[in-house]
């Protein structure tokens, strides 16, 4: 019997994984810190991620609705950038503030550019900047971990190093004291009883969800090592060779949720791992930069924007040598 032969066009490998998938898969990954920021923030922690989940997957489906769109709230994306979104502000921002910063980041950032795969910002970071430039009280005010919506408001670790360390004021180690002197050590870093914003306080969980996504294989290593660990170079180097202060840095603020679940989103980071090492190191000298040089104590938001913007750069003049090729 003759054989026959079936010619189509690529891609001729195939996977089941879709975004529908990849988007669970993160999902699954921040549960871990999310369980954490509702033990710690209460009530005050739930609404704020309901507010912005609600308030990003409702943007989706009206804006599709009003363009005569095919929904796409199926793909949970929408899901994971408010969810995204509740972990970068306090607990306790006000709803209406967790559902505009969730409209800006869906509607403006993503759907208006032509929807997930299109947007060349990180829908979420781009909201939480939007928002700390319209409401800087509100989203620099700090809960207290474990305390009522009455409670008063405490300083972030970041706060106090900029505030001793970064303006002149004194050195690392006089930043270091001043943490120790208002009882943040690195354990309580690490397991995240320390002020912040909703989801970037435990260390330790969120370690485990980027960990977790590296096993799986939605995300490679290479961006979120380069990055945490430049970052700790860096302040280690310009810190004056001080090792705890260093270690305090990389823990602090949103580096690590900023590492392992922001800077790898597929659409904003590079396709070759030469490039992704660039762009993962340009941010992290940004943001170094930010946090040692700059007046606002943290950087890890703004330097992943920044760097977003210069992806199709980075993708143009970076790219793998193609199989066969010959040098001119």
């Amino acid at each position: 019997m003759d054989k026959q032969w079936i010619v189509s066009s690529s891609p001729h490998i195939r996977t089941k994984e879709d975004t529908s998938y990849i988007m669970k898969q993160v999902i699954l990954a921040l549960m871990p810190a999310t369980l954490a920021g509702l033990y710690y923030f209460r009530v005050q922690g739930l609404i704020t991620i309901l507010a912005c989940v609600i308030g990003a997957v409702c943007s989706e489906w009206v804006y599709c609705k009003i363009t005569k769109k095919k929904s796409t709230i199926n793909d949970f994306s929408a899901v994971v950038t408010g969810l995204l979104l509740a972990f970068n502000v306090p607990a306790g921002l006000p709803i209406w503030m967790c559902v505009v910063g969730a409209i800006f980041s869906i509607i403006i950032v993503k759907m208006v550019f032509g929807g997930i795969g299109f947007n060349f910002l990180n829908p979420a970071l781009a909201g939480r900047a939007f928002l700390l430039a319209s409401f800087p009280v509100a989203m620099t005010t700090w809960l207290k971990p474990g305390a009522n919506a009455d409670a008063t408001t405490v300083a972030t670790p970041l706060s106090y190093m900029k505030l001793m360390g970064a303006e002149g004021m004194g050195s690392s180690a006089d930043a270091v004291s001043k943490l120790h002197d208002a009882g943040i050590s690195i354990s309580s870093m690490f397991m995240g009883n320390i002020g912040g914003t909703v989801g970037e306080t435990c260390s330790l969980l969120l370690i485990i969800g980027g960990v977790y996504l590296i096993y799986k294989g939605i995300i490679s290593y290479v961006m979120p090592v380069t990055y945490i660990c430049l970052v700790f170079v860096l302040t280690f180097i310009f810190g004056g060779f001080n090792a705890e202060f260093a270690v305090y840095q990389a823990l602090a603020g949103g580096l690590l949720l900023g590492g392992f679940f922001m800077l790898t989103d597929y659409t904003t980071s590079p396709m070759t791992k030469k490039g992704q090492v660039i762009y993962a190191a340009i941010a992290a000298v940004i943001a170094t930069c930010i946090r040692l040089f700059g007046g606002y104590p943290e950087g890890v938001s703004y330097s992943i924007l920044f760097a977003n913007c210069l992806v199709p750069l980075i993708d143009k003049y970076v790219h793998n040598r193609v199989f066969g090729e010959v040098r001119k």
